[in-house]
């Protein structure tokens, strides 16, 4: 019980550390004065170009990963393992820690981004069969319907099912875990999913099937 207690504190406090907000330290910019307000690499990528928004994508991709591929699996010194009835919870409490400390980071007020690079950075690290089943689904949503926030969504909600219905072992932990997930990436969109009931949402024109249709 220790390990794991220690282990998503620890997730917790890398998941503060949004790139957004690391960088604009060096630049003088607060990127939730600008945009859309989120501390992501969407909005990283909208406002101060392509260079900072691949940079923040890679930095909240690689803790995720961190989290779940290293750290949850490390030896900690002074540090008890967990028994193997916690040891099963280790990668997915490191995976919502540090999802959490993402969106609610300690070291930026608790105003952080929505958590999808850094989930698509925990799912490679967990497996690269679920990492598959959220790109896909994301990519034939967006493609379909227009809204990254709503691909966003329904990846997220494909971990899930992926998990529910294929051969992953811990299930229960990692179904725990996705469910949770994709409920934090709902809840984190909700103005995006009140914008689309609103029909105020934008699209993303260059991936979007149908933007030809619907601007005739």
């Amino acid at each position: 019980m220790t390990e794991l207690a220690v282990k998503a504190v620890l997730a917790y406090l890398l998941g503060s550390l949004v790139g957004s907000l690391i960088l604009g330290r060096f630049s003088g910019v607060d990127i939730r004065t600008q945009g859309s307000g989120n501390a992501g690499a969407t909005n990283a990528l909208r406002t101060q170009g392509k260079a900072m928004g691949l940079t923040v994508l890679v930095i909240d991709l690689a803790k995720g990963w961190v989290a779940t591929a290293w750290l949850a699996r490390v030896a900690l010194p002074f540090v008890p393992a967990a028994t193997l009835e916690y040891r099963e919870w280790l990668v997915p409490a490191c995976g919502i820690a540090v999802m959490l400390g993402h969106i609610y980071p300690l070291w930026y007020g608790f105003r952080g981004g929505k958590g999808v690079a850094t989930l698509v950075g925990v799912i490679l690290g967990v497996g690269g069969g679920l990492l598959l089943a959220f790109l896909v689904t994301f990519l034939v949503a967006v493609m379909i319907l227009g809204w990254v926030s709503l691909g966003s969504m329904l990846g997220a909600a494909a971990v899930a099912v992926a998990i529910a219905v294929g051969d992953y072992a811990p299930r229960v932990p990692l179904l725990t875990f996705a469910v949770l997930a994709a409920l934090l990436i709902v809840y984190t969109h909700r103005g995006n999913l009140g914008r689309i009931r609103a029909g105020t949402e934008s699209r993303a024109r260059k991936l979007w099937l149908f933007r030809g249709r619907a601007a005739g």
